[in-house]
């Protein structure tokens, strides 16, 4: 790859890792409709590494008292609301990482990155984003969710292995119909990144061992994923209780429909 389009696919995975509009979709379909060669395992490596690095200084301020109240759960066997959120983080973790495993064991994931599926699922689950938007109480933070809440988001966070589905997207769906407001959905799908990203980077990387990898190519995807994800957190944050869920909506509807229309 040169560097234009390292660059390029760089910056649309750290808008769209965090967007409810599914960052694999864009990585997959973006070389089949341009041309350009399959970026490889070690490039979407280095994207995740940038949008991990994103999530973890945003959440800076979160994350600390967070880690603290988690690591003092372990030796008072007590949990406060936010060690209990640290615990419900990686019981949601679960469920993905079962089903990820199972679909690399089979050799699944060649079956579906396709642009048909990753068409459908894109406007089935964008229809269900905007119909948990309208629907959803939106009266609960995530400090309440229950351990059955999380269960349930950590299924749904399953569904997102699915090329189109989107992480984000399908979590705040779940967190969504499950009561709470957006900014708690999309603060619990942010925070249930950090483990489900290091894990899929862990598992990817052992692939690369023996390898001849381009260093530079990596280090500039990692600077500009991280960059661009960070600002895109911040301005999802920021806007999200103004725009809702509507703009994404109706941007998963209408790329799901160019995707029908150009496999078809």
């Amino acid at each position: 790859m040169d560097i234009f389009q390292i660059i390029i696919l760089a910056v649309i995975q750290g808008l769209t890792e965090f967007l409810p509009i599914s960052s694999s979709a864009h990585l997959i379909l973006l070389p089949q409709l341009t041309g350009w060669e399959d970026q490889g395992v070690a490039f979407d490596v280095a994207v995740h590494v940038g949008s991990l690095i994103a999530v973890l200084m945003y959440f800076r301020a979160d994350l600390k008292p967070l880690l603290f109240s988690w690591f003092k759960s372990l030796t008072t066997f007590q949990l406060s609301s936010e060690s209990r959120l640290v615990w419900g983080v990686g019981l949601g973790t679960i469920p993905a990482g079962l089903v990820g495993l199972s679909i690399a064991a089979f050799d699944l994931d060649t079956y579906l990155r396709s642009a048909l599926i990753i068409a459908v699922t894109t406007i089935v689950f964008g229809l269900l984003l905007g119909w948990a938007d309208m629907r959803g109480k939106k009266e609960r933070d995530e400090y309440s969710l229950t351990w059955k809440d999380i269960f349930i988001i950590g299924l749904a966070q399953a569904l997102a292995l699915i090329p189109g589905t989107s992480r984000s997207g399908i979590t705040i769906t779940a967190a969504l119909f499950l009561g709470l407001n957006r900014k708690a959905a999309a603060r619990f799908s942010f925070l249930l990144a950090i483990p489900i990203i290091i894990l899929a980077g862990s598992v990817a990387s052992l692939s690369l061992i023996g390898t001849s990898i381009d260093w530079l190519a990596l280090g500039l995807a990692v600077v500009f994923s991280m960059i661009s994800a960070y600002l895109c957190i911040h301005a999802f944050i920021s806007l999200l209780d103004r725009i809702g869920m509507l703009p994404f909506v109706v941007y998963r509807l209408g790329l799901g429909l160019i995707l029908l229309i150009w496999v078809m």
